[in-house]
């Protein structure tokens, strides 16, 4: 009986094969009539049920029992909560004080604070020192942190303050920075360091930057209103916080349609000198900034003994406030407030420090070519005679001493005894170029920094990292 059944399926198969080769046309035109009238009766069917709205609606309510929630958070360990907060230390700051600022009410770890001695040497009455706390949900002390770095070393202090079974305890450390570097840009407005400021540009940027162009821009009387500027900095951090300002990278400056580019750059150690790869201060002092085209930056004198100042009289004929008759002005006038730092333009020796008639408190320092820097009207003399000085060193503050009818310092420059306009000197005082023997590196790293200019001179101004 199987047999018979399982030989009738093989011949049905065999007879449906060949009746698919026989007649293919016609057997398509049948199943495409056939789903066709199929779909045509779902339609059929589904037009025919009832409309939703006409359906009987049914409400039912049940008791619904909860889960047991609350016993299964009670098995579930507790989750302490942490809070963080952020600060900078003030002078006048208080151990109170200070944890108050910083949301932290806690006897204790203010009592600590105001008797630990580390406690108070690094962080009581000091300024601008990062603070960072770990407190509890009820504002009580766990850690205290503080950073700094006061010294232009790479390192940077670390203070903490902890919490143990037994008390608190402090530990002070001192560890390396890590620098990373930011572009910025600007234009002029007013004077540069309100562009900076409006640029989120540390002030020791803008010095440096002052500082780097000094030789080819006055700063005091060259700047003009839409001059633009970018630069690329470095950024000192402390476990992960800014803590200073490092090095201009490289900088450019558009002053009256006039592009001044710079660049740091460091020559690589001589092949077989062991005292350059090991001495410090040896390959620091063979840094400087160069233009990209590798002349130096670094002039035999700056175009002005103060950072930042303003010209009142310069080297002309002018009539004299005391002497009330028309001279000659055999130099030039900044007036500048009471105690703003004076600097000496070029290397030399002091060839004189003291008082001398007009002069008030002057300073007088020889430089080389028999040219000699006058500085007078001081309030404060910070060198004696016979010291050696170099360019940009501090000599002394503005004052009015002498026939000084205000706070200002008269500043000359004399060759041979003729007295000459100090704003010319600068500017026809001659450069040194790379070393041959590390103009590859250089050409190189000027390179890269034309494409970092490029890109710094398309921002808008701000800052990015």
């Amino acid at each position: 009986m199987k047999y018979r059944l399982i030989q009738a399926a093989q011949d049905s198969f065999a007879f449906a094969a060949g009746l698919v080769q026989r007649h293919p046309k016609q057997l398509t035109l049948a199943l495409t009539a056939l789903l066709l009238g199929g779909a045509g009766a779902t339609f059929a069917v589904a037009s025919l049920a009832p409309d939703a709205a006409d359906l009987p609606v049914r409400t039912v309510v049940e008791d619904v029992t909860p889960l047991a929630l609350l016993a299964h958070a009670d098995s579930l360990p507790h989750q302490a909560m942490r809070l963080y907060r952020s600060d900078v230390t003030r002078t006048a700051d208080t151990a109170e004080s200070l944890l108050k600022r910083l949301g932290v009410y806690d006897p204790q770890a203010a009592a600590f604070l105001r008797t630990d001695s580390t406690a108070q040497q690094t962080l009581m009455g000091r300024t601008g020192r990062n603070i960072t706390i770990e407190a509890t949900e009820g504002n009580t002390l766990l850690k205290l942190s503080a950073r700094w770095s006061v010294e232009d070393n790479g390192m940077f202090k670390r203070l903490t303050v902890t919490k143990t079974a037994t008390g608190f305890q402090s530990r002070l450390e001192t560890l390396p920075m890590t620098a990373s570097s930011r572009l910025a840009s600007g234009i002029i407005n007013s004077s540069l360091f309100a562009a900076t400021d409006d640029a989120r540009i540390p002030d020791a940027v803008a010095t440096q930057l002052a500082e780097i162009f000094a030789g080819d821009i006055d700063f005091h009387r060259a700047l003009r209103k839409g001059d633009r500027f970018s630069v690329t900095y470095e950024t000192l951090e402390g476990d992960g916080e800014p803590l200073r300002a490092g090095r201009v990278l490289n900088a450019e400056f558009v002053n009256a349609g006039k592009s001044l580019q710079a660049m740091w750059f460091q020559e690589p150690p001589a092949p077989g000198t062991p005292t350059a790869a090991t001495s410090a201060s040896s390959t620091v002092s063979k840094g400087g900034y160069y233009t990209l085209a590798g002349e130096s930056l670094r002039r035999a004198f700056l175009a002005s003994p103060m950072e930042f100042s303003r010209v009142s009289s310069g080297f002309k004929m002018r009539f004299h406030p005391i002497m009330q008759t028309w001279r000659a002005h055999l130099g030039v006038d900044y007036v500048a407030p009471i105690g703003t730092a004076v600097r000496t333009v070029a290397d030399g020796v002091v060839e004189f420090a003291g008082v001398k008639s007009g002069f008030g408190n002057v300073v007088m320092v020889k430089h080389r070519n028999n040219s000699v820097t006058v500085y007078a009207h001081l309030s404060r003399i910070n060198v004696r005679g016979g010291q050696s000085v170099n360019q940009g060193q501090n000599v002394g503050a503005v004052g009015q001493t002498g026939w000084a009818t205000g706070p200002h310092l008269h500043f000359e420059f004399r060759v041979n005894g003729a007295h000459r306009d100090p704003l010319t000197i600068a500017k026809q005082s001659e450069s040194v170029p790379v070393a041959a023997a590390a103009r590859p590196a250089f050409n190189q790293a000027a390179g890269q920094v034309r494409t970092q200019l490029a890109a710094a001179a398309h921002m808008l101004p701000g800052s990015a990292q």
